[in-house]
């Protein structure tokens, strides 16, 4: 339950039930910096409600459906700690220590769920996690953790879009709410902050196992051609959905006649659109600077999926930018990691493929930090801290390095394939310090490669169709910039 100072004058209680205020507002928030600032609730309709922030207040009257909303206008970023009043008729309600910055939203699956004390540099980290201008809001989904078993009728009941998440209130970021924040958001918020010292928010709506489905709406998914098929009847039988994803499904809620249904079936995290349901669409009036993604394990298991991620993705880019009306919202990915998973190599230059075809937009390169049998990789840090480079050069206009190389071009000349790279910096070298390896003409025979000029060169007997790079699922592939970034997984025509 948020903690909020109410003023009480004069009347029922009954009258403050009637008053609502968004679950997105809470003291130790942060509220985007350059954009008109939307507030909103619910009331009795036609009743006035106030809303002041600092030196400036608007009213609104609710509507007949008992929304209200007020605009206040745009301000600049400042840590100087504000306070929030909202007032109708004798309920008051004072919201503080509220900073004006840059919001981020994180989501995806376990990856980016993966919480401080269970990372890498945990017990390093906690003597700096006080970071003042850094603020959290971390509301968990229902089902976190619960794998294998059915859900209890206390889960059950949660499971409604208004109860999905438990959106509880803005933390400052400490030692103590750090605990089981997102370790990825954390390491690119304080990287951020460290570079730009604007207050940074972030709002992590991350659910372990999730696949990419129930982050897109249903109306997004059904006008799709091909991915309508993904939302056209019960969704635990439906193989146009990952297999996994649809098991675990029915271990919590396929025998269970009492969990809120609809046409598509029961309702749960994993079920198509719902956590765009539950999640997004309560956010979709507040602004937020960009949103991070570190998602796709369980979207990378059959060929069929596989082959399909590159688009299903540029579904839920358009959305998300559709739903905060700015078609250059930055959206940045994670990378899988190297792990033994056959198709992995596959799913990772999907996403590389992806990164060429979408503007606004940048992909972390995690493939030297995986683990052979462990879809965890404990050093969230690096993740973060990659993330950050993104955003530090895309969004920030900061002159820094933002990724490994990535291929351009490669070029057959005189029995040889020289391969161009962009983000080589001061050069390209190897991540440590022995001959190149990685590389091969048919995804999985390694072939001699070695430093030219402009790239790399490969030397062979005839034309081949392509050059793969770091094609093991998990991959030693160790081409690498002068920023000791890695170079991406992929595989490019031979011209």
């Amino acid at each position: 339950m948020k903690s909020i100072l109410v003023i009480i004058l004069f009347f029922p209680f009954s009258s403050i039930a009637q008053f609502e205020i968004a679950e997105v507002f809470s003291s130790n928030m942060v509220l985007q910096r350059e954009e008109p600032i939307a507030i909103w609730g619910k009331t009795a309709p036609g009743k006035m409600v106030e809303v002041k922030l600092g030196s400036t207040l608007r009213k609104s009257v609710a509507t007949k459906d008992s929304v209200w909303k007020v605009y206040l206008p745009k301000r600049p970023a400042t840590r100087e700690p504000q306070s929030l009043i909202i007032s109708s008729g004798d309920t008051v309600v004072q919201f503080q220590n509220i900073l004006i910055g840059d919001v981020w939203i994180c989501t995806g699956q376990s990856n980016m769920e993966w919480p401080m004390i269970k990372e890498q540099h945990w017990q390093g980290e906690i003597y700096d996690t006080y970071q003042p201008y850094i603020r959290l809001l971390n509301p968990p989904p229902t089902g976190r953790n619960v794998f294998g078993v059915p859900y209890t009728d206390s889960l059950v009941k949660r499971l409604t879009k208004e109860r999905f998440y438990d959106w509880n209130e803005w933390k400052n970021c400490d030692s103590s709410s750090i605990k089981l924040m997102s370790a990825v958001a954390y390491y690119f918020a304080k990287k951020v902050f460290s570079e730009m010292g604007v207050p940074i928010g972030i709002i992590n709506l991350s659910i372990g196992g999730a696949p990419l489905e129930t982050f897109i709406s249903i109306e997004a998914l059904s006008q799709h051609v091909i991915f309508r098929k993904k939302v056209n009847k019960n969704w635990l039988t439906n193989d146009a959905l990952p297999v996994w994803i649809r098991e675990r499904g029915i271990q919590n809620v396929g025998n269970n006649n009492n969990v809120p249904a609809d046409e598509l079936g029961p309702n749960h995290a994993y079920k198509p659109g719902f956590a765009f349901k539950a999640g997004i669409n309560q956010l979709r009036n507040f602004p937020v600077k960009g949103v991070l993604v570190y998602q796709g394990e369980s979207n990378a298991e059959e060929l069929e999926r596989v082959d399909e991620y590159k688009e299903l993705f540029k579904v839920f880019i358009k959305e998300y930018r559709e739903a905060w009306n700015n078609s250059q919202l930055p959206i940045y990915w994670v990378q899988l990691s190297s792990i033994e998973r056959k198709y992995w190599p596959m799913f990772r230059n999907e996403q590389l493929q992806l990164l060429k075809e979408t503007n606004y937009a940048g992909m972390a390169i995690t493939s030297d930090i995986g683990l052979q049998n462990d879809v965890h990789p404990r050093d969230k840090k690096t993740v973060g801290e990659r993330l950050a480079r993104w955003a530090l050069n895309k969004t920030y206009k900061q002159n820094i390095i933002p990724s490994g190389p990535l291929p351009v071009k490669a070029i057959y000349v005189n029995d040889k394939v020289i391969v161009q790279f962009d983000h080589m910096a001061n050069g390209l070298k190897t991540s440590d310090a022995k001959p190149l390896r990685g590389f091969s003409t048919d995804g999985q025979n390694e072939i001699e490669t070695n430093f030219g000029d402009s790239g790399i060169v490969i030397s062979v007997s005839s034309k081949p169709q392509f050059i793969y790079y770091g094609w093991k699922p998990f991959s030693d592939g160790n081409l690498s910039n002068s920023e000791n970034l890695p170079a991406s997984t992929f595989k490019i025509r031979v011209k």
